[in-house]
């Protein structure tokens, strides 16, 4: 079902907000659009783009927004049954120990998650790393990564870290955007910090990527997948449960939740971003890669109880 969209209504800084509407009008599937916005701003001076991954704090309302510019957005964000609201509170270039600004290469943050007391660590591509910041954006240590993802063979130097969330009886969980090497293309294999480890199938669709993982409301996993298939096609993304929970099988049962394809009338943009803001509910942000033709749109959804 498509809610229609309702007035904005809301707070925001320095730039402008913009309801828009992704969805076609032959759409008639179980999840929800309740909110659809283009992000267009400049946050305190920092430039408000590129973001890659986000993450929310329900007990103080807190949304937390990386780029892979290695800057750091916090927002106060409060979900209504109908619509959200969104303020700005700070933004910062995310530091070394030191307080100097990451190295130029050093600074593609692909993903941010909070465990259970709050903390917050991100996760980069390159050489794969997850990391442990405070809030005002200065490093405090990295995290030991499992045997298997330390030593999976990257297809590129810049097919590393995508996506990180936490569960509360896995740890931090997070995959490769491609597959190793030691992978075929389809089979795709998901990392916990405790040491577990799922192998997933994914569509046979060219570059097909995971670009965010979240947990959801029954432990399970919710992957944001994205292909870009040229300018003519544009994109494929996907949400996809994975059942890590009864998992007994090689690969885990999956199920489809959600595909949206470019060529079938979805105006869509590089989702990469993937963050549950309450029962059942998620947002997914897109990075606008810098590009002047390309937008920054945050949707509000809800995914029905299976």
């Amino acid at each position: 079902m498509l809610r229609a969209l309702l007035p904005l209504g809301l707070l925001f800084f320095t730039g402008a907000l913009y309801g828009v509407n992704i969805v076609p009008k032959e759409y008639h599937g179980s999840v929800q659009f309740i909110q659809q916005i283009e992000l267009n701003a400049n946050f305190d001076g920092v430039d408000f783009s590129e973001i890659s991954g986000l993450t929310y704090n329900s007990r103080d309302k807190k949304l937390y927004m990386v780029s892979d510019e290695g800057k750091l957005f916090e927002f106060y964000a409060n979900f209504t049954k109908d619509s959200l609201e969104l303020r700005p509170i700070t933004a910062h270039y995310l530091k070394r120990k030191s307080g100097k600004r990451l190295k130029k290469r050093k600074r593609d943050s692909e993903d941010i998650a909070l465990d259970k007391k709050g903390d917050l660590y991100i996760a980069f591509e390159g050489k794969p790393k997850i990391s442990l910041f405070r809030k005002d954006g200065r490093k405090i240590k990295n995290i030991p990564l499992p045997k298997q993802l330390k030593n999976a063979t990257l297809r590129s130097k810049n097919k590393s870290l995508e996506s990180l969330t936490f569960h509360p009886k896995y740890g931090f969980i997070t995959a490769l955007e491609y597959p190793p090497k030691e992978n075929p293309r389809e089979v795709q294999t998901i990392y916990s910090t405790s040491g577990r480890v799922w192998h997933i199938k994914l569509d046979p669709i060219k570059k097909n990527a995971i670009t965010a993982i979240e947990v959801m409301d029954d432990g399970n996993l919710l992957l944001l997948e994205r292909a870009f298939l040229g300018y003519f096609e544009g994109y494929v993304i996907t949400l996809r449960k994975i059942y890590i929970n009864s998992c007994k099988i090689d690969p885990c049962k999956s199920k489809k939740i959600l595909q949206m394809r470019s060529s079938n009338g979805w105006r869509l943009e590089n989702f990469e971003g993937l963050a549950r803001v309450g029962k059942g509910r998620y947002l997914l942000i897109s990075d606008d890669n810098q590009n002047p033709f390309q937008r920054t749109l945050l949707l509000y959804i809800q995914i029905d109880k299976e």
